[in-house]
Formats: C-alpha cells, structure tokens, sequence
C-alpha cells in the first residue's frame, strides 16, 4: 500500500491497493477519464443478413452522444455468426481509417469524420474515399472470427477524438468539457476518450441481442492498444483484455527507456496522455507506477500481450516482463500469470490465465494474431 504496509490478500488488493493504484494513473499518466455518461440514442443505420457469403449478420449502428443528430457520434461496425443460437462472446476494437477500411464491401459506409494523412506532412483534415475501401482487412480477419463462433464490433476512433494535437476542440471533448482552453494536469487526453467511449460502445452491446454483453473483449493494435488496457483497467465490465504491440505508454516497462520513450512519445504525440506525465520526460525512474501496474488492475480477468520481432520501437521484451511481474495480483487472486521471464521462443504462445507471444515480422497485426486471441 501507499503507506508501505505488504498487500498480503485478495481483500486488500481490490479494496485498498488497486483503488490506490487505478489513480495514481489517472493523476500521472493517462488523465481522468469524462465522468460524464450521457444517454446514449443507438440508430440502425444498414443491416444485412447474408454478409460473408452467407455467414453472418451485418448491421451498422450509429450511436450518438447527446440529443443533436449533428452533435459527437459513432458508428459502430458489427458482425456476427449468421447460425448463432444464442447471444456470441465478441471481440471490440478501434480501427485506424475508418469501418469500411476493415471490409472492402461497398455498402459499408464511408466515414465522414477526420482521417489521418497517410503521408504524415501534418495535420490537415480530409475526407475518406472509395479508394480507401478494405485497406486494413488484413489486419481484421473478420471470416476467421465469426467462423469461430465469435462477434466483431469495431469503430474508427477518429469518430471520437481526432488524432493530433488540437487543443481538444473537437471530439467528445468539446462536447463534455465545459472549458477546453485550460486543463488541469490531470485531465485526461486522447487515450482517455477513446477508452471512455469504448465503454459507451459496451453500454450499446451489452443491450444487443445478437452480442453476449457479459463476454465482451476489448482488443488494439499501437496506441489503440494503449487505450484497450486503459479501458480494461478502467472499466471491469469488459471480460478479456488484448494488447497488441502497444509499446511504450501501453504495456511495456517505461523505467527500460528503450525504444520508445516517455520523452519521445509526449513530444509527438502530446495528446495522448494527461499534462502530468510530461514530468517523467528522462525522468521514468521518479513515476510512482510503471506498466505492469497497468496489466495488473486488470486481474483476475484474463489479458494477452502480444510483440513483434521486429518492433523494437515497442520493446517486445518490456512488453513480456510488464505481464510477467503483473503476475502476483493474478496469483494472489487464484490466477496463473506468465511462468517466468525468460526469453520468449518466437512464434510460441504462452498461455495460462493471460497470455503472450512474440511473432516473426513488424508493428502489425495479422492473422497469427488473431488465431491466439480466438484459442
């Protein structure tokens, strides 16, 4: 505990020193999360019943934050397994370019909200287009999932929170914070908004009659990876929780300083994480957590870290050691964490009641991953 007295028992973990350490992140590294939930108005924008040749249902839902049509909304792309009987586990998760990027299917629809300029000479907002249609399926294997009896739900989080530094004028900031010029040190940036509506898109599948609300995971790739352990240790509704190569910020050690840095990784992206994680900038080792902290508010629940080979940037090997000293909260909540720390064998998932793996090839996600994620 803060006081230093040993946690020695499950009843003390959950009602002293995981409240303890769910807010020192919230102060230090990712800001307050909006306390705000309003009352959710859900639109079936498509619903198509022979999607996949035959396989599963798709449907779009448009889901709007306030009572203005024209206000902050997403729009939530879900598919589910056409022969289900009964409500399906499903898996949700941010997409990088917007819902009809995942399938190349013509009737999804085009997101209308700011898209990321692929070739990073700044900040301009654009509009999607039809060109852009199913450039990220290879990393949602949406055929595979629902064969394995499984749910889909993903959104473009750019429907949330644009993704560069703004000054929060757009986005469900503007639209929950009464003043956005002046913000306290720890308010919470980008990666607390897209977590925040993460929990609103749980709040819409949990009501879902083709989606098992209790047997939600929440799953991303990079920062959206971040955000998924940030929504996972924010929001115990979610039932798994899955990291893919989310590096520094997300679940690997900051106190290694490798690859990418705190330093680094608020200078370029300042909008992520709250003012108050700015101090820690060469300066990891005066930070009253680090990220195996972050895995270990999510226990008993089952987590998956994945890395790659050749994304150093994202420190595979303080990805795997994060995991593995979160490994008594889980133990001391009858779970089995990661055996030891030694080095991960390549391409050899280690699975107990969490889970890792280090892949051959790149910052990405593909279909190796998907298969341990669904095992």
């Amino acid at each position: 505990l803060q006081d230093g007295t040993p946690v020695t028992s499950a009843e003390q973990w959950i009602s002293q020193r995981r409240p303890e350490v769910l807010e020192l992140f919230q102060e230090h590294v990712f800001g307050h999360r909006p306390e705000t939930v309003p009352q959710l108005r859900t639109r079936e924008r498509s619903c198509t019943q022979d999607a996949l040749g035959g396989k599963a249902v798709r449907r779009e839902l448009t889901v709007f934050f306030s009572d203005d049509d024209a206000g902050p909304s997403m729009d939530i792309l879900v598919y589910t397994p056409v022969a289900a009987e009964t409500p399906v586990p499903c898996f949700l998760g941010f997409n990088f370019h917007g819902n009809h990027t995942v399938d190349p299917n013509p009737a999804i629809h085009v997101t209308s909200s700011w898209v990321r300029n692929d070739a990073k000479t700044g900040t301009v907002d654009h509009q999607a287009t039809e060109q852009s249609r199913g450039k990220s399926s290879s990393r949602w294997p949406v055929d595979m999932i629902v064969s394995r009896g499984y749910g889909l739900a993903t959104i473009y989080y750019g429907d949330v929170d644009p993704d560069f530094d703004d000054g929060f004028k757009n986005g469900i900031h503007a639209m929950l914070e009464s003043d956005t010029s002046v913000r306290a040190g720890n308010a919470g940036g980008s990666i607390s908004a897209w977590a925040w509506a993460l929990s609103r898109a749980l709040d819409v599948l949990e009501v879902d009659p083709l989606v098992d609300g209790s047997r939600v995971s929440t799953f991303g790739h990079s920062r959206l990876g971040k955000t998924s352990l940030w929504a996972g240790a924010t929001d115990e509704r979610f039932a798994m929780v899955i990291s893919n190569d989310s590096g520094c910020g997300g679940a690997a050690l900051s106190r290694r300083r490798f690859g990418e840095t705190v330093k680094r990784i608020n200078t370029s992206f300042p909008h992520w994480f709250c003012i108050n994680h700015r101090r820690y900038n060469d300066n990891e080792d005066a930070l009253p957590v680090d990220h195996h902290m972050l895995l270990a508010l999510i226990a008993p629940r089952p987590v998956y870290v994945a890395s790659a080979v050749d994304d150093q940037w994202a420190d595979p090997r303080g990805e795997m050691l994060s995991l593995y000293h979160a490994g008594p909260v889980f133990e001391l909540l009858g779970r089995s964490g990661l055996p030891n720390d030694d080095v991960a064998t390549v391409d050899q998932p280690i699975q107990t009641d969490v889970g890792y793996h280090i892949r051959t090839g790149k910052h990405d996600v593909t279909d190796f991953d998907w298969t341990q994620y669904l095992n």
